[in-house]
């Protein structure tokens, strides 16, 4: 193996290295947002891309080629994968996700109670929210015992919620 082809392998791992710190660490450097072509995933694709090509072709038997040609091999290899990194790294920025659940979202679910609801004190009632299930202190106007379903009616804090019995009339 010559020199260059450990050149260019060197220059491939530091592509690698760089896209393994951007993916455990999120931006390294600043290049106006997201806006842009340019972002160090798409530079640390360039820089593998750019090297392995360049490693692999001056690694063939029989292949001698200037250090000038496989830089430019080397570059024209860089161009697919840097257009890939940017694609998959587009769309994982502007993926569409589901809104954050709050304690307004509590409001109107079902729940069971799980740790008994005392007269003027709090119990525990396990509610499902965005696929989760939480548990969460609860107050109600009457003693509710473990095992009953109940209905939150109002959530005032992130922790607690007021809840009644499924099928209690409402005052």
């Amino acid at each position: 193996m010559g020199w260059t082809t450990v050149l260019f392998i060197i220059v491939g791992a530091i592509g690698l290295g760089l896209l393994a710190l951007a993916m455990l660490g999120g931006e390294l450097f600043d290049f106006d947002g997201a806006d842009t072509v340019l972002s160090t995933e798409v530079v640390a694709a360039v820089l593998a891309g750019f090297g392995f090509t360049a490693a692999f072709v001056s690694a063939l038997p029989g292949v001698d080629l200037p250090l000038a040609l496989l830089a430019i091999i080397g570059a024209i290899g860089a161009v697919p994968v840097a257009y890939l990194a940017w694609l998959l790294t587009g769309r994982a920025r502007n993926m569409p996700t589901d809104a954050t659940p709050n304690r307004t979202d509590l409001v109107g679910r079902s729940g069971l109670v799980v740790t008994e609801i005392r007269a003027g004190g709090y119990g525990e009632v396990r509610v499902r929210i965005g696929g989760q299930q939480v548990k969460l202190n609860a107050l109600a106007d009457d003693p509710i015992p473990a095992g009953r379903f109940v209905l939150v009616v109002e959530a005032p804090s992130d922790t607690s919620v007021k809840v009644r019995l499924i099928g209690q009339e409402r005052n």
